[in-house]
């Protein structure tokens, strides 16, 4: 499982012109689910994202969590991360989810945010659509869970 997380002072997606998730500060978190990904790895980055120290405390150094903050997230699938652009022009999606099994884990996911304390909200799984934020600073990190056993 992959995640680019990102700072936001306000985030939103929209689906043909209607937004369907929207949140003020917190995080937008772009997940892709890979073959072989399942609800430890789910777990594993719920817990870790939410409680990532990425918001400034009184001195402004990164010190507070999400729950800190009172932050939100927003949850955009993004199977486009388990592309692998080393050979050719053309990314190969050769290790992303099947369908079903991303959109059960993203579900999955949201859930154990939820359980942590953090309000969620998220696009519509596999639908065009359209991302925007305020990234905050910026500050954007890369998260993969560890090697799966």
């Amino acid at each position: 499982m992959k995640a680019v997380i990102q700072r936001v002072k306000e985030a939103k997606v929209s689906v043909e012109g209607r937004v369907v998730g929207e949140i003020g500060q917190g995080v937008l978190v772009l997940l892709g689910v890979e073959i072989g990904d399942g609800c430890a790895q789910a777990d594993w980055m719920a817990e870790k994202i939410v409680n990532l120290r990425i918001f400034a405390d009184n001195e402004g150094k990164m010190n507070l969590a999400l729950p800190e903050v009172k932050g939100e997230m927003l949850a955009v699938s993004q199977f486009t991360l388990a592309g692998n652009c080393s050979k050719g022009r053309r990314p190969s999606f050769d290790t992303a989810a099947a369908p079903e099994e991303a959109n059960r884990l993203y579900s999955y996911f949201m859930g154990q945010v939820w359980e942590r304390g953090v309000p969620v909200q998220s696009g519509i799984f596999q639908a065009d659509m359209e991302v925007s934020l305020v990234n905050d600073g910026p500050v954007t990190f890369i998260l993969e869970t560890p090697p799966k056993r």
